[in-house]
Formats: C-alpha cells, structure tokens, sequence
C-alpha cells in the first residue's frame, strides 16, 4: 500500500514540479523573486541547493493569496486521493536531519533543531541509489513531505553533510539558521510559540530599561548600556529559574560537575577576559558568565551616534545614520543631492536594514519619504501606500519578520552551542600547548 502511494507521489510530485517550471506570468516573476530573496540570503548556487529552493516555493511561494499547490490543484483534474496527498504537502518540512538509523527501505531522521523523529522513504529509483551510500549518524539538508500518517518522501535529492562534531554540527545550525529562518521550529509549534514570546519578552525589557523603543547615543555610551540592559536581564532570568547567585563560580561548578579550567575556558570563549575568569573563582560574581557579552560591533563603538531601535516582532536594529535619514525627512532645507541618494540607496541595499525601518519610516514621514523616493528612483508616479511593498520586494526585503537573534532556543540545542564552545575550547588549550613545547625544542 505505501509503496503504491510512494510510486504515485513521485509522479505527483513531477507533474507539480514541470507546471511550476513551465509556468509564465504572475507565478514566473513569483519564483524569480522568491528565488532572489533566498539567494540573498546564502548565495549558494548549487544544483540541489536550487531543488530544494523551487520545492521550497511550491509549499512557501505565493501568487496573489494563493500557493502553486492550490494552483495546480484548480487547474489539473485528480482523483479524491490524489488531491488530498497533494494537498497534505502544504506540511513539508525542511530542516537538517541526523540518519537516526537505516531501515530496509529507507531511514528513520531526527530533526535537529526540534528533536521530532522521522521516517522517510525514497520515491524514485536515482533517490535511492544516491542514498545507498548514506550511514548513521550522518547530517542531511533535505525536504520531506507526508505521504501517510507514518511516513514520509524525500521531495528531492537532499544535500549530505557527511557525520559532524558538536562544533561543525553547531556551526550547520547556525548557517541553516541564516537561510531558513522561518523553519528553524517548523514542525514544533510549541517552541516557535515560546521562542517568539522570549521576543515580546526582550522588546518590553528594553523599553523598561531605556524608556522607549527607539534611543540614540555616542556609540561608546550605547555599547556601556547595552552591558548593563544585559547584566540586569542576565540577574533576572537567573532569579526566575531559582540560581542562587549568592554562590560563587567555584560553588557553582563543583555543582555542576565541571572543572575551574573547563569553567574558565567556556567563560573567555564567550568574551570574558583572562584576568577576569580568574577572579570569578574567588567572588561572588556567577551572573557574569551566563550569558555572551552584548556589544556592539567595533566600527559602531567609535560612532558619533547609534540609534537603538526595538520591535516585539522584528527584535532590535542599530544604525549609525537613522538621525541623518530622519532629519532629512524632516527638514526643508536644500539637500546635498549625492550624499542623499548615497544614504538612501544604502538603506535600500543593505540586507541589514529591513523593511521594518522602512514601514516605521513610511508611518512616520509618509508625504516626505514618498517625495524622497520619488526624487532618488528618478520615480515621479511612485505612491508610497500602494508601491511599498513592491519596492521592499524589488529589494529582496522580506515583509514579515524572520525569528531574530534575541529569540530563546530550545534547551537540546543550548546545551549543544555550550559543549561546542567547549570542546573548541579544550582544543585550542592543547594546540597552545603543543605549540609551546614544539617552540622549546628549537631554543638554544
């Protein structure tokens, strides 16, 4: 019986795909711009980086309110049955998937990021053959899709990562994190719940902390802030999970079963100073160490001014030219016109300015930005209220908020970034060591 599905689903899924491909008009330019938008994000031109990018779009891709899977459902005539196996791959998945082990006809994965179990068949015949060489253990890059309650296909050919350490596997995470944000807990409602919460949660600290959701200062200033907005949320969360940061570090680690040098090590990979890892041991200051240090990046310490910006949805943003932009908009006075398009083009441009400052600048300056934008696109019939998101589009600016880097994560996946960091640890302290010794030998 599933063997039967699984032999229909792959003519299903080939019948979908070429309409996709063949498709002209709205849905063409729909997959073009979908597809710049997620190559902007990981420039990586692979073949099968490309599959999974169209499959992506068939489930993700939108053209007018409707997806390519309810278009081709309108326009192809099936069976009961089949609709309903096409319709159900509006659930697919794509995550990174560890071969939790190999079964006769296919694999039982684990998602990595959600820990939810799997199994998974091969469709096709090229699928399967270029699965016969997977392991256990190894990491995949892949799609599935349901075909029944229990199992599941590949959507395509899947890109293996070979078996990874804790800091490679680490380092996967965070580069699919980059890329496929918005499936980071795709199958896990309940933690994309709790991770967007832990957003609204930061938003509503940072307000309380600096009065508002936007504040500027000299970049020096911002960054002494933004240490101490950490300190007092690093206390807090330590007081909401019953820590006793009366206790030192050394208490602190002997209860945990660590070691002073393995303590210490995590602490100055995390950015906390040689001399003041030491000192942790002999006070009590535990509270420090929880916690990366949040700073601002070297180039924004030495501005004039960074503007601070926050949003329950969007997280926080810093700009070293948000008063300029804004005084712009604001003022009537003749504007230097290469410097203003440079400053606009630049807001346009950079994958870290999103579309969030451009819908706060548009609520706040509507006459003046639609004027503003008109003058540098060289755009006179340019409507801000009806063009905007076009214009967001054009410049791969995604319109919903991607989970930003304040969101919580789950506690499998904290405690595989903390082993990380400290196996990483252990071994640059015996490459020191080696190094040392090595260098001895030749002193005469």
């Amino acid at each position: 019986m599933v063997n039967a599905i699984l032999k229909r689903s792959a003519q299903l899924k080939q019948a979908l795909s070429y309409f996709v491909f063949d498709a002209e008009g709205e849905m063409a330019v729909a997959l073009e711009t979908f597809s710049a938008q997620q190559m902007a994000k990981s420039g990586d031109k692979e073949m099968n980086q490309r599959n999974i990018l169209v499959d992506r779009f068939i489930v993700d891709g939108r053209i007018g309110d409707k997806t390519p899977i309810d278009l081709f459902l309108d326009e192809t005539e099936l069976s009961k049955s089949d609709r309903d196996l096409v319709e159900s791959w509006k659930r697919s998945i794509i995550g990174l998937f560890a071969i939790a082990q190999i079964l006769e006809d296919g694999f039982e994965l684990i998602n990595q990021t959600t820990e939810k179990s799997y199994f998974v068949k091969p469709n096709d015949l090229q699928t399967k053959e270029s699965m016969s060489r997977y392991k256990a253990g190894e990491i995949l890059l892949a799609q599935i899709a349901p075909v029944t309650d229990e199992y599941w296909m590949f959507s395509s050919q899947c890109i293996t990562l070979g078996k990874l350490g804790k800091p490679k596997l680490a380092v996967a995470i965070g580069n699919f994190k980059q890329v496929y944000n918005n499936y980071l807990y795709s199958d896990a409602p309940d933690l994309l719940e709790e991770a967007w919460r832990s957003v609204e949660k930061y938003h509503t600290e940072f307000v309380d902390f600096f009065g508002s959701d936007e504040v500027t200062l000299p970049g020096y200033q911002l960054n002494k802030k933004l240490a101490e907005f950490q300190e007092q949320i690093t206390e807090k969360r330590l007081d909401e999970a019953g820590f006793d940061r009366s206790k030192s570090l050394e208490e602190l680690a002997e209860g945990a079963g660590f070691s002073q040098e393995e303590i210490k090590s995590v602490a100055e990979s995390m950015g906390v100073d040689k001399k003041e890892s030491e000192s942790l041991f002999n006070g009590k200051q535990a509270a420090k160490m929880v916690q990366p240090k949040i700073e601002l990046p070297a180039d924004l310490k030495k501005a004039e001014q960074v503007t601070a910006i926050s949003h329950p949805r969007w997280g926080q943003i810093f700009l070293p030219t948000y008063c300029q932009f804004k005084n712009i908009l604001e003022t009537d006075e003749e504007k230097n016109v290469a410097e203003t398009t440079k400053l606009v083009r630049h807001y346009l441009e950079s994958p870290q300015i999103n579309s969030f400052i451009w819908q706060r600048l548009a609520q706040q300056y509507p006459t003046q930005l639609e004027a503003l934008l008109r003058e540098v696109l060289e755009r006179p019939e340019f409507d801000l209220e009806k063009d905007f998101n076009a214009l967001m589009q054009e410049f791969n600016k995604a319109l919903e908020a991607d989970l930003p880097e304040t969101a919580s994560v789950p506690l499998h996946l904290h405690s595989l970034f903390q082993e990380a960091v400290l196996e990483v640890s252990k071994s640059k302290s015996k490459d020191r060591v080696a190094k040392q010794k090595t260098g001895k030998g030749f002193q005469k």
